[in-house]
């Protein structure tokens, strides 16, 4: 069969594997020669702090991606460089015919596509993408009336429904896996330079002999691990999600983030549990989170402005807090500093491991906006340093959901306890006690607000209030009426 092009590059992104991949497949199907690549993007990298455990993950996931790749003929060529540059270079020495690679939906990626499309095209080269991290994209769930949707349960069963249409190309057809090895002939072998260093870009080496530092695991086969460990829990998904101190997460979202493994295979994984077993509820919630990552994309798409404003309108005149004050107040939040236990905790999951439990990210959320009256975009931005798995749809669609302005958000009087929150949802301390060891001896009653633990408690606990851990930094009865006084402006403007 005639091929479209002589040489082809695919170029990866945040789809680091070298199996079910869209362009991977597109480019080896219409190409007589197939090279890959990767390009460690030093505009994106040179704001990143040296031990940012995100780059030591896509470090990971590279190397065994280039060691798949030449097991299958082929190779990785991998740089250290602006893209925009970068690619049309490798076009030119490589004589490339076309370029392939994954839509990355993000306002800055779109703009650098369409900065290499036009450039690329004046050399008389293709550039074509692919969808390839969502099920669903863009306009391809739209309501009845043909618009966007803006709040999730309806979006959800407008793409449930499409999912389990046979009417586009027979039964599961949206989730059916992209044929690589069919066509890996294709593939190009290179005899390319080693690989750039960590080192090299300014980042800590690897050090394997640390145990911490392989606590996150790049590439395909410890996706792999981790889905063969989740589904024998599976099941039990909708028990134990909510529980910090319960192994109940898949752990997954950073290889989602990535591309370590395919949203088309864990969109099976759950339609095939459901199917095995028609009451496994724990298999039908994940799945409805696999369906907010598509909602959140999709409202990005629609809605570009809630990069930097509220996706309501009138949920930009709330006034919050400013000031030295305020700085102070952020940086206790930060710092783990606030007096509340379940916080404090969580911020140190974030700050020590780059997780931090879905549950507490809504319980952080709700108390920095709600119990500190910090604009949300302060947290938002203090979670894209931090998070692993930081993915600027999702990010910014859970603080926007956390502030209220969100679309589909919690109403704006909803205002997390952190104390009863603590209560429901660590119960017996487990979590706290193990990132707040001078807890360690509280009682399960006196654990979740220290403050009220009688000077006896506190005195055989070893723990001395204000000393080796903080007061509260706010009384969250009061910060709750002055948080319904701050929002009563969005409840004006919305009756103007």
């Amino acid at each position: 069969m005639t091929k479209l092009f002589k040489r082809s590059l695919v170029w990866f992104r945040r789809d680091l594997r070298s199996y079910d991949h869209a362009a991977l497949y597109h480019a080896l199907k219409q190409s007589e020669q197939c090279y890959c690549c990767f390009i460690f993007d030093h505009s994106i990298l040179l704001s990143l702090p040296s031990d940012d455990k995100r780059v030591q993950f896509i470090y990971q996931s590279i190397v065994e991606l280039r060691q798949a790749l030449r097991e299958m003929g082929g190779e990785l060529i991998v740089r250290y460089g602006d893209p925009l540059n970068e690619i049309p270079s490798l076009c030119q020495e490589l004589e490339i015919d076309a370029v392939f690679t994954n839509k990355d939906y993000e306002p800055n990626a779109k703009l650098r596509d369409e900065v290499v499309k036009a450039r690329l095209a004046r050399e008389h080269r293709q550039f074509s993408s692919y969808k390839d991290q969502v099920i669903f994209e863009e306009d391809e769930v739209l309501s009845l009336s043909n618009k966007a949707f803006s709040v999730f349960t309806p979006y959800k069963n407008a793409w449930l429904k499409k999912l389990a249409s046979e009417t586009e190309g027979g039964p599961d057809f949206y989730f059916k896996p992209y044929p690589i090895t069919r066509y890996q002939a294709s593939l190009a072998s290179f005899e390319d330079r080693e690989l750039p260093s960590l080192n090299s870009m300014g980042f800590d080496e690897l050090d394997e002999d640390d145990p911490s530092q392989l606590k996150l695991k790049g590439g395909m086969s410890a996706a792999s691990d981790l889905i063969e460990d989740f589904q024998n829990r599976i099941d039990r998904y909708a028990d134990t999600r909510d529980f910090p101190s319960i192994k109940g997460p898949s752990y997954l979202s950073v290889h989602l983030r990535f591309g370590t493994i395919s949203i088309r295979y864990l969109v099976s994984l759950a339609v095939r549990q459901t199917r095995i077993a028609a009451q496994n509820l724990g298999a039908s919630v994940w799945l409805s989170e696999l369906v907010w990552r598509d909602f959140y994309f999709m409202i990005l798409h629609h809605h570009p402005h809630v990069v930097e404003r509220a996706f309501k309108p009138e949920y930009d005149t709330i006034q919050w807090e400013q000031g030295p004050a305020a700085e102070a107040l952020f940086q206790a939040w930060c710092e783990a500093r606030t007096g509340y236990p379940l916080v404090d905790a969580a911020m140190l999951q974030l700050n020590q491991t780059g997780y931090m439990h879905n549950r507490l990210r809504m319980v952080v959320a709700s108390f920095l906006i709600k119990d500190l009256g910090i604009d949300w975009r302060w947290g938002e931005r203090y979670f894209a340093l931090k998070l692993n798995d930081f993915d600027l749809a999702a990010n910014n669609g859970g603080w926007q959901w956390a502030a209220s302005s969100g679309c589909d958000a919690q109403p704006y009087f909803r205002i997390f306890n952190p104390i009863t929150q603590s209560e429901k949802f660590d119960s017996e301390g487990k979590f706290i006690r193990r990132y707040l060891p001078q807890l360690a001896q509280l009682n399960a009653k006196h654990i979740h607000a220290p403050w009220t633990a009688p000077p006896l408690a506190l005195a055989a606990a070893n723990l001395t209030l204000g000393r080796n851990y903080p007061l509260p930094i706010v009384q969250h009865d009061l910060a709750r009426q002055k948080t319904l006084q701050r929002y009563s402006v969005v409840k004006k403007v919305s009756s103007e």
